[in-house]
């Protein structure tokens, strides 16, 4: 798990979000779990730059086996039983809200898998999706934007490495925040 290489530019991406903690959050939603999560963020250094992880928790049991549970429930129909990233990301939103937290100017969603698009329905006009090219939701979500009554709101942006995903988000910094 320690040795899995990061997707050419994604340790640069979060090296930069690590040190632009005052004006980029970044929260991590995967089907995964938060052993594996942890295993790969620590052996990189890079656990600073994340400041939520939403997925299945897990946990070793006394015989060392990995044992998983499900995020949550939901009736979701598009996503596995397990979690809805959809669920999960306006939960996450909705406790910030909650807690005092203002809102985000801008969300970045980057994904690649199919379980990514359920959650786009929830992103806003100003929001920026980035599908991984040659990937799953990269298809998925050209057919829902050659649709005549698209309900995607957020810009697409397909990225390749993680230095395309720098160079967008380092873009949108210099930009002025909408009201």
């Amino acid at each position: 798990m320690e040795t899995i290489p990061f997707t050419e530019g994604m340790a640069d991406l979060l090296a930069f979000i690590s040190a632009h903690k005052s004006a980029v959050d970044c929260v991590v939603v995967s089907d995964s779990n938060t052993v594996f999560i942890d295993w790969i963020l620590g052996a990189a250094g890079l656990r600073s730059a994340v400041d939520r992880v939403l997925t299945n928790p897990a946990r070793f049991d006394e015989r060392g086996y990995l044992r998983v549970r499900r995020h949550h429930a939901h009736d979701c129909a598009r996503c596995p039983v397990n979690l809805c990233k959809r669920k999960a990301l306006e939960q996450y939103l909705a406790e910030r809200a909650a807690g005092g937290g203002s809102d985000y100017c801008r969300i970045f969603y980057v994904g690649d898998g199919g379980n990514d698009l359920c959650p786009t329905s929830c992103l806003r006009g100003g929001d920026v999706v980035m599908p991984r090219r040659g990937f799953t939701l990269e298809g998925l979500l050209s057919k829902l934007q050659a649709r005549e009554s698209s309900p995607l709101k957020a810009r697409v942006v397909p990225w390749s490495s993680g230095t395309e995903v720098l160079g967008e988000l380092r873009a949108h910094m210099l930009l002025p925040s909408r009201p």
